[in-house]
């Protein structure tokens, strides 16, 4: 079947989590859809190369992400969830992006730490390393799902108290904006992928071998002066990129 290879072994890479990839990216391409239920056990094991205990514990990994779901007497059911739509243009917001595609949305402080900007930060934010920033943990989420959770810094001479705007108002933008930053417009956005970390997994509610997509950001104001840079880490399996200019 199109999209399955047999997995590689002796990688460093379990050959169930191997497995679960390759099913959730082949869910992904709509290979199934004819039929909405993922292959029998057997089938799968013969063409992955494996027994059908490992590719059990794919499928259970799968279960608890809720892509599938094990039906008595049927097999394995695709859940048919819809990925949001997140446009990526010059002013990307996040509530306003996902708009109607979510009844009810969250935008969650976890943690705020004031630090010298290393020199990665320094160089996205046109300061000097050593400088003080203000660095945010934030999780957001639609129709309490997480879907993405960010690492944000801002210049903290200029921003001091964001991070308690941020808890009142479960917005970047408002923040802004309670701040003195009337708008802010997108100059920079990197988008790569990679599998999800601990701490990611527990807070997206991801099962290992999940895949994320990463968006590296940088705001600036009307001016052209960088007032954010983010890294934010969006689960594949829940949402889309759409780049508008």
């Amino acid at each position: 079947m199109a999209g399955l290879k047999q997995v590689q072994r002796q990688t460093g890479v379990a050959l169930w989590r191997q497995i679960a990839d390759r099913i959730r990216e082949t869910i992904g391409n709509g290979t199934y859809d004819e039929t909405g239920m993922v292959p029998p056990e057997t089938v799968l094991a013969l063409q992955f190369g494996v027994n059908r205990h490992t590719v059990r514990s794919a499928l259970a990994a799968l279960a608890q992400e809720g892509i599938v779901r094990a039906v008595q007497g049927r097999g394995t059911l695709i859940e048919r969830k819809e990925r949001l739509n997140f446009p990526i243009t010059r002013r990307t917001r996040f509530t306003s992006g996902i708009g109607d595609q979510a009844r009810e949305m969250r935008s969650l402080l976890l943690d705020e730490v004031q630090e010298e900007a290393s020199a990665e930060v320094a160089r996205w934010l046109g300061l000097k390393q050593g400088e003080q920033v203000i660095r945010l943990e934030t999780l957001r989420q639609a129709d309490k799902r997480p879907v993405s959770k960010a690492t944000s810094w801002f210049p903290a001479a200029r921003f001091a108290g964001i991070g308690e705007a941020y808890r009142k108002r479960e917005s970047i933008t408002k923040a802004f904006a309670d701040l003195g930053l009337s708008d802010y417009v997108r100059a920079t956005t990197e988008v790569t992928a990679s599998h999800a970390n601990t701490a990611d997994l527990a807070d997206l509610e991801l099962t290992p071998g999940a895949i994320l997509l990463i968006a590296k950001a940088m705001n600036t104001d009307l001016d052209g002066l960088p007032v954010q840079y983010s890294i934010s880490r969006f689960a594949a399996d829940r949402v889309q990129f759409t780049i508008e200019n």
